[in-house]
């Protein structure tokens, strides 16, 4: 196995003579890796879902212990019975809210980030770094301390990979109506840092949904949140999932 050379060497990978049949995958995963994509369109949208699969380690080394962020560097054995290098970051995952009044307008924080040097238009959102927190009850408290705001109606908009090609993070969007201020005197949470800054401001859905076309606006979950309550409004927010909805479906 050789190793990575050069800036940027992410992996390597290793083909043994002879390679015995792979070993670790179940036989229905290895007929779903040799099955090429219909050329012809004509399979069921229906079947089109993500599902759980692992491939064998063959050794794990950790590279890094931060504040947040775990790193590490997985050998990973492919089904034809290669090796290849990843770099893992281990994420505690995230929520975010697209929380909407009754004009259709999304509250919208700007806030400064630092990695990316701007100051980025956002949805509330925050990290799930309370063990055992149900996400739903993380978003309720993230909305409540980055907008002074709670909601009556909450659902499940989406759950997604933030860049699951390195990193585990996983975030649930959710759409939370029937907003009304946190009373001053139930505003107990005191900001820091970058969030001291914090601007909030009103954004009516349809105009959010030009700048995101526009690339006016950056940031991930606020993007997939607004396409998402856009999509929702016109099929009925009903048909959401409720908030408790199960991650694994």
């Amino acid at each position: 196995m050789s190793e990575p050379e050069g800036p940027g060497a992410a992996w390597t990978e290793f083909s043994p003579p002879n390679p015995p049949q792979a070993r670790g995958t179940s036989d229905e995963g290895r007929q779903r890796l040799k099955r090429a994509p219909e050329a012809s369109g004509e399979q069921s949208m229906s079947t089109i879902a993500d599902v759980e699969e692992h491939w064998p380690v063959v050794s794990s080394a950790e590279l890094l212990r931060a504040r947040l962020v775990t790193v590490r560097s997985d050998k990973v054995r492919t089904p034809d019975n290669h090796l290849a290098e990843r770099d893992v970051v281990l994420h505690p995952g995230a929520v975010a809210v697209l929380a909407l009044d009754d004009a259709d307008r999304i509250l919208m924080i700007r806030q400064y980030r630092h990695p990316v040097g701007r100051l980025l238009w956002e949805i509330p959102a925050g990290l799930r770094d309370v063990a055992g927190e149900d996400p739903w009850v993380t978003a309720q408290r993230e909305l409540a301390e980055e907008a002074n705001y709670r909601a009556r109606d909450w659902r499940v908009l989406a759950d997604y990979y933030s860049s699951p090609g390195y990193s585990t993070e996983r975030l649930r969007v959710f759409l939370a109506r029937d907003l009304e201020p946190v009373p001053p005197a139930e505003r107990h949470f005191v900001p820091r840092d970058e969030e001291a800054y914090l601007l909030v401001d009103w954004l009516p859905l349809d105009e959010a949904v030009r700048k995101v076309f526009a690339g006016e606006l950056h940031n991930g979950p606020a993007a997939l949140g607004i396409m998402a309550g856009y999509a929702a409004r016109s099929e009925g927010y009903n048909r959401l999932r409720p908030a408790d909805a199960p991650e694994e479906q």
